[in-house]
């Protein structure tokens, strides 16, 4: 996948939030301040002030381009990130709040994009990434599939040598099961053995349905009868803190409490960070004495819909801890070898493979409504 493009950088964490209305609230706020209070709200950056203009995001509804300070326009309708590991929250897609948005990411973004990322164990999502997590791997270069992020030649190479049509989608499966942390990065053995192959790709597909989490219209992973985690009693108060009983796997969020909760999910970490942990205090951010600002804004008490989602990831976190033992063990066989993928012209790729690929099929706005040239 020799094409990467570089986290997104925010420039101020208020534009981002785990729920759409928290996202229409601030920007509300923003809008209705004026002159020193719209400055203090906004928080500048060299990138980004309310006195700068920047072009519309490809792909989005048409919104304003005009400078913030003189044309706010009505609020975006945020779209559903990827802000951290298996935390999926909302942002508000408009260039003139962040610092750089990867627009080329947005060019490629529709319903048959899946993105790859290094946290540093591989995950996949269908959701834009919004945060600190590492390179982005799109997996098409182009909008509706149209090129796969593959470097040239690639997946005919491995057709011929398993006896059958390879997808780029495959392909994204076979890195799920076999690519493995090495000095310069993720490293991905091919396989000489067609056996293996098969094996491989039925792994990786098991993995990628776990972290697309139904996302793409699938649907969502469930756990077996009995292991299934529930509300056991309501999360009504604000819960001040999680507290966790490995004895009887019950996950307690002030008055409420949810059970199952396998220790395995509890204890799932990235870049050794509890994703629980992490997901729980991401919602209660705003709740934070130190935290002022637009940032302070958020729900008054605990939106239903997040205990929801807090079943479904720690659903995802038992299956994803259920295949670590399967994935870890997981012998690619012999490899490839490079001078194969020399000469079939797939090593090394051209350097236009490692760039964005010419998008050209519509128009996009540029700062105070001029024509963007691409």
């Amino acid at each position: 996948m020799p094409w990467s493009v570089p986290a997104l950088r925010l420039g101020r964490a208020w534009v981002a939030a785990p729920d759409p209305a928290t996202l229409r609230a601030r920007w509300s706020a923003l809008a209705g301040a004026e002159g020193g209070e719209r400055e203090r709200l906004f928080r500048p950056s060299r990138s980004r002030t309310p006195a700068a203009g920047a072009a519309a995001l490809p792909g989005q509804r048409a919104g304003s381009t005009a400078r913030f300070a003189d044309t706010p326009g009505p609020c975006p309708e945020p779209v559903r990130v990827l802000r951290d590991p298996f935390d999926e929250q909302w942002l508000l897609p408009d260039q003139r709040l962040i610092d750089t948005a990867r627009p080329e990411l947005w060019r490629v973004l529709d319903g048959h994009q899946l993105f790859l990322l290094e946290v540093p164990e591989l995950l996949v999502t269908a959701r834009l990434p919004a945060g600190r997590l590492g390179p982005i791997r799109p997996l098409h270069r182009r909008p509706a599939g149209a090129e796969p992020n593959l470097a040239p030649g690639l997946a005919a190479l491995l057709g011929e040598r398993y006896g059958g049509w390879v997808t780029p989608e495959d392909v994204l499966c076979w890195i799920l099961a076999a690519g493995r942390p090495g000095p310069r990065g993720h490293e991905v053995p091919l396989t000489a053995d067609p056996a293996r192959w098969r094996a491989g790709l039925e792994l990786g597909h098991r993995l990628l349905t776990v972290q697309l989490r139904g996302a793409r219209g699938g649907e969502a992973p469930r756990l077996p009868g009995g292991r299934r985690p529930y509300v056991r009693s309501a999360i009504e108060a604000w819960p001040h803190e999680a507290a966790y009983d490995p004895r009887t796997e019950t996950l307690s969020l002030g008055g409420g409490s949810v059970s199952p909760v396998p220790s395995a999910a509890w204890e799932y970490e990235v870049q050794g960070v509890r994703v629980l942990e992490s997901w729980l205090a991401a919602r209660g951010a705003h709740r934070d004495p130190g935290v002022d600002g637009l940032e302070a804004l958020g729900p008054a008490e605990w939106p239903r819909h997040w205990t929801s989602e807090l079943l479904a990831l720690v659903t995802t976190l038992a299956l994803l801890a259920d295949l670590a033992p399967e994935r870890a063990g997981f012998d690619a066989g012999p490899p490839l070898a490079a001078a194969e993928l020399r000469a079939a012209g797939v090593l090394p790729p051209p350097r236009s493979s490692r760039r964005p690929a010419s998008v050209l099929d519509h128009q996009e706005e540029g700062p105070g409504g001029q024509f963007a040239l691409l």
